[in-house]
């Protein structure tokens, strides 16, 4: 008797999927490449700008009142977050770091809308800007596939098919 396995696979398909990017304006250097990045593979993937929202926020400490209230609303199929905090010589970076984070990553399993985390958390202003298009890629693009990947897994799996 063999075991009949199934797969559950998100798509890597924007193509009718309604999305929000909530982007910091803090470091805005940096998380306008990180924007550039999300809309190209947002883009690339099919997606039409009309079904994209973009929202701006002042810093990652209003990342979670944000997306709670953007996955309230049950409007959005994926939530996008793009910031960068950057290690300075204060604790400050740890509680902003840790609480943008885990609010995001709450919100996420408590609306059971994916909600992808594009928010640098580097050492360095060096480290962003590499991972804002640089050497390491662009973290934004990495962040709206992720968030597209996801959203076409959940409804599969919501379907059950």
């Amino acid at each position: 008797m063999s075991i009949q396995t199934r797969i559950f696979e998100g798509e890597l398909s924007a193509a009718g999927l309604r999305l929000a990017i909530v982007v910091s304006r803090f470091n805005s250097f940096i998380t306008d490449r990180l924007l550039s990045g999300a809309l190209d593979a947002i883009q690339r993937s099919g997606g039409e700008d009309a079904q994209v929202d973009i929202v701006r926020i002042p810093g990652a400490w209003e990342f979670p009142i944000t997306v709670r209230a953007l996955t309230a609303t049950k409007k959005y199929d994926a939530v996008i977050c793009l910031g960068a905090v950057i290690k300075g010589d204060t604790p400050h970076f740890d509680y902003v770091a840790g609480e943008a984070a885990g609010g995001i990553g709450a919100a996420a399993v408590d609306s059971g809308i994916p909600v992808a985390f594009g928010v640098l958390t580097t050492n360095t202003v060096e480290q962003a800007v590499d991972r804002a298009g640089a050497k390491a890629g662009n973290k934004g693009f990495d962040a709206a596939m992720t968030a597209i990947e996801m959203a076409n897994l959940l409804q599969k799996l919501q379907a059950g098919n």
